[in-house]
C-alpha cells in the first residue's frame, strides 16, 4: 500500500503556506525568474536544475532518455483521474487554439482559466480537494464555440457529431450532481461508487474489497501489492482486473515508455542501474506484480548511481480504497554537497528507532537499508506534475522495506524554488502571533523545515513494524492519513531532540520551536485556505496535519500548552509550553503506531473522524478573508525545464542543453501534442 512508505508532502507548512526565509543564493540564482503566472487558486513557478551542466555526457544522455520516458506517461494519469478527462482536455484545447472569435470576452477568459486548471490537476477535479471544478462559462457558450471549431480537431467518436459530443460531455462538465468528486472519503458512503476516479467500473466497494480479500494469503511473508496496476471491472456479472501493461490497458503509453527506458538502459551508469531498468521494462511488458517487487528491491540496492528515477504506478492516494496506484515519474541526480544532512540522519536510524516513545513490540529490532540523500529534480511527470512533493520515501511494500530497506530523498531545488518565490509575500506578518515567533521562523525556519522533511521521509515511514499477521491494508480508507500522521509525528518528536544538536544538525535547543510553531499554525488555521467554504477536510496530508494539531491542542488545553487567542478581531496560534508540546507529540505517536501495528481500524476511524475532518466555519471564514487580502495562491506547481539533445551528422548525441523559457500554456500544449499517447475515446 503506497501510503505505508511513500510520502508525498504536497505542501510543507513552511515552504508553501508560510513561504519561509530565503537562504543565500548565487548571483545566477538571484537573477532567475521563479514566477510564471497566477490564476484561480494556483501559482505557477519555475525551478532551476543546478549542476546539470557539470554532469558527464553519459549522465546527461541518461537524464534525457529518462525524461522522455517520464513525459510519455502523461495521458495515463489524466485517464486514471476520470474516464472523460482526455476527451474534455482535447475538446478544450481545440477551442483554445482554434477559436477565432472574441478571445477577450469574459466567457472565453473563464474557459481559458478552466483549461489551465484542468492541465494543472490532470483532469476536471481539484488536485488537492478532489471536488469537480465549476466552469465560469455557460453550456450555451461552449456549444456555440464548438460549432465553429474544425470537427477534425475534436475528440469525436466514430460517426459522432459535435452536438452528440456535447450531449455526452456537458453533464460531466456542468452538472454538479454527476461524478462530483474524484475521491470520496466520507465515512459511511460506498467509496467506490461515489468516487469518479477511473480505477473501478461497475463494481461496489464491497465487491472490490471481497475480490482482493479472496486473493490474499495471510500467511504469505512477501505479498504482492494486490490491485496496484489494474482497473477492476464487472463484465457479464464477473468481477475481474484489466491490467495496465504493454498490450493491455494503457499499452500505447507504456510501449513508448519502454522504448525510452531501453535507450536509458544502454547508457546506464552501473550494472546495478542497468538491472533496475531491465526489470522495470519486464514489469511494464508483463504486468506481473512479482516483477514489480523484484524491480523495487533492485532499485533500493542501487546506491552507487548518481542519476536516479521513479517511473511507474506508485502512489495510491487517488484510490478511495488506497490500493491502486497513479502513474508518476521523477528524474533526478544526487546533490553531493547537500546530502551530508540526510546521511547523518540515516546513519543514526537505529538510535532513533530505539529511543522512539512507542511500545517496544511495535519497534524494529534491526533497521535495515535506510539510505537518504538530497536530490536535484531534473523533470517532474505524472502525479508529480505540475504540483509536486518536496520529499519521497520508497518503496511502499512493508515486507520489502523490512527486509531490504528504502530510499528517502529531499528534493532540494524544489524546496529552494518554493522559498525564493514566496520571499516577502506578507503571509507570516499576517498570521504569525508575534515578533518572537517571527524571529524563530526567520532564523531557523528553513533549517528545521528541511529537517522535519528529512526525518519524516528518511526515518518516519521506515520506522515501526506491523505485528505478525496484520494486513497492510487493514486500515482501509484511513490508512493514508494514519501513515502520514505517523511519519509527521516521528519527525516532530525528533526535530526537538538534543541528539540533533549533538549531531550538528541544529545549532541549539530552541531552533526546533520554529517548526513546532509553523506546524501548529498550519494544522489549526492556515491550511484552511485550501478548502472551499462549507467543505470538510478530505486530502490525506491535510487530514494528517489537522489531526495532529487538533489532538495536541485539545489534550494540552488544561495546561494551555497551545492556545488560540484573539487580537483586534483576528485569531492567532500561541504556543506556551514547547517542552510539553513535544511530550504530547510523543504520546500521539505511540498511539498512532499502535493503531498501525495492530491494524486497529475502529481506533483509526475514531481518531480521523474526531480530529481530522471537521472544519470550524467561523474560523474558516476568517482565515479565507485574511488570506484573500494578500492576493496569494494557496497552491503552487511548476513548469518543467526543457531538454534538447544536440547531435552530430550521424545522429549521435554530443550534448544535452537545458532551457527555462517555456511558458505554462506553451508547455501544456506541447505536451499534449508530443506526448498524447492514449486514444481519446474510452476503451
Amino acid at each position: 500500500m503506497k501510503s505505508v512508505f511513500a510520502s508525498w508532502i504536497a505542501a510543507c507548512s513552511l515552504c508553501v503556506a508560510c513561504g519561509g526565509s530565503v537562504s543565500n543564493a548565487s548571483s545566477e540564482a538571484e537573477k532567475f525568474d521563479y514566477n510564471v503566472e497566477q490564476f484561480a487558486d494556483l501559482q505557477i513557478l519555475r525551478y532551476r536544475v543546478p549542476g546539470f551542466e557539470s554532469l558527464s555526457l553519459q549522465q546527461k544522455e541518461l537524464v534525457y532518455y529518462l525524461t522522455e520516458a517520464a513525459l510519455q506517461g502523461r495521458d495515463i494519469l489524466f485517464d486514471q483521474n476520470g474516464k472523460y478527462n482526455l476527451r474534455i482536455r482535447k475538446m478544450l484545447e481545440a477551442v483554445y487554439t482554434g477559436y477565432q472569435g472574441d478571445r477577450a470576452s469574459a466567457q472565453f477568459k473563464a474557459l481559458e482559466v478552466y483549461l489551465k486548471r484542468v492541465w494543472f490537476s490532470n483532469g476536471i477535479y481539484h488536485h488537492y480537494g478532489c471536488e469537480k471544478f465549476v466552469p465560469g462559462f455557460t453550456p450555451e457558450y461552449l456549444r456555440e464555440v464548438l460549432s465553429g471549431i474544425d470537427p477534425a480537431a475534436l475528440p469525436l467518436a466514430a460517426g459522432q457529431q459535435v452536438e452528440q459530443l456535447c450531449e455526452e460531455l456537458f453533464p460531466v462538465l456542468f452538472d454538479p450532481t454527476v461524478m462530483p468528486k474524484r475521491v470520496n472519503q466520507a465515512d459511511g458512503d460506498d467509496l467506490v461508487l461515489t468516487s469518479a476516479c477511473n480505477y473501478y467500473e461497475g463494481v461496489t466497494q464491497a465487491e472490490a474489497e471481497a475480490y482482493y480479500n479472496a486473493l490474499k494469503d495471510p500467511n504469505d511473508p512477501t505479498p504482492i501489492s494486490y490491485g496496484l496496476n489494474s482497473r477492476l471491472v464487472k463484465e457479464n456479472g464477473q468481477v475481474k482486473e484489466k491490467v495496465w501493461k504493454v498490450g493491455g490497458l494503457y499499452g500505447e503509453a507504456l510501449s513508448k515508455i519502454v522504448f525510452w527506458l531501453q535507450k536509458a538502459e544502454s547508457v546506464a551508469e552501473t550494472s546495478e542501474q542497468k538491472a533496475v531498468i531491465e526489470k522495470l521494462i519486464s514489469f511494464y511488458q508483463t504486468g506481473d506484480l512479482k516483477a514489480f517487487d523484484e524491480y523495487a528491491i533492485l532499485w533500493v540496492k542501487d546506491l552507487n548511481s548518481r542519476i536516479d528515477f521513479v517511473n511507474g504506478f506508485t502512489e495510491s492516494y487517488g484510490d478511495p480504497l488506497g490500493m491502486k496506484a497513479s502513474w508518476e515519474s521523477l528524474v533526478n541526480f544526487k546533490d553531493l554537497d547537500a546530502t551530508h544532512r540526510t546521511e547523518l540522519i540515516s546513519a543514526n536510524a537505529q538510535w532513533f528507532e530505539d529511543h522512539s516513545p512507542v511500545d517496544k513490540q511495535f519497534k524494529k529490532a534491526e533497521v535495515k537499508g535506510v539510505t537518504a540523500k538530497v536530490i536535484t529534480a531534473a523533470i517532474l511527470a505524472g502525479d508529480l506534475y505540475p504540483a509536486t512533493a518536496i520529499g519521497i520515501n520508497l518503496p511502499n511494500s512493508n515486507w520489502i522495506r523490512s527486509a531490504h530497506g528504502s530510499k528517502s530523498v529531499t528534493i532540494g531545488n524544489i524546496t529552494d524554488a518554493y522559498n525564493k518565490a514566496a520571499h516577502g509575500n506578507g503571509f507570516s506578518e499576517e498570521f504569525v502571533a508575534g515578533p518572537e515567533e517571527l524571529r524563530l521562523i526567520d532564523t531557523y525556519g528553513d533549517l528545521t523545515g528541511n529537517l522535519h522533511t528529512d526525518l519524516h521521509e528518511c526515518l518516519g515511514h521506515g520506522s515501526g513494524q506491523l505485528l505478525p499477521g496484520v494486513d497492510p491494508d487493514a486500515l482501509k480508507a484511513y490508512g493514508s492519513t494514519i501513515e502520514e500522521a505517523r511519519a509527521d509525528l516521528f519527525g516532530l518528536y525528533y526535530v526537538a531532540d538534543p541528539k540533533l544538536v549533538e549531531l550538528g544538525l541544529t545549532p541549539n535547543d530552541e531552533a526546533y520551536k520554529a517548526e513546532y510553531y509553523t506546524y501548529l499554525m498550519n494544522g489549526l488555521m492556515t491550511q484552511l485556505v485550501r478548502i472551499e467554504p462549507g467543505n470538510q477536510v478530505e486530502e490525506a496530508h491535510m487530514r494528517n496535519r489537522q489531526l495532529i494539531a487538533r489532538w495536541v491542542y485539545e489534550h494540552g488545553a488544561a495546561d494551555k500548552v497551545v492556545e488560540m487567542v484573539q487580537r483586534d478581531g483576528k485569531s492567532y496560534v500561541v504556543v506556551n509550553d514547547y517542552a510539553r508540546l513535544r511530550t504530547l507529540f510523543g504520546q500521539l505517536l505511540a498511539e498512532v503506531q499502535r493503531i498501525k501495528s495492530t491494524g486497529d481500524l475502529a481506533a483509526a476511524r475514531d481518531l480521523v473522524e474526531t480530529y481530522a475532518v471537521k472544519v470550524d466555519p467561523t474560523l474558516h471564514a476568517e482565515v479565507l478573508a485574511r488570506y484573500k487580502k494578500l492576493n496569494l495562491a494557496p497552491y503552487k506547481g511548476f513548469v518543467n525545464p526543457r531538454y534538447e539533445a544536440v547531435t552530430d551528422a550521424q545522429g549521435k548525441i554530443t550534448d544535452v542543453k537545458v532551457s527555462y523559457d517555456e511558458g505554462y500554456a506553451e508547455q501544456m500544449l506541447r505536451y499534449s501534442r508530443d506526448y498524447g499517447t492514449l486514444p481519446y475515446v474510452n476503451e
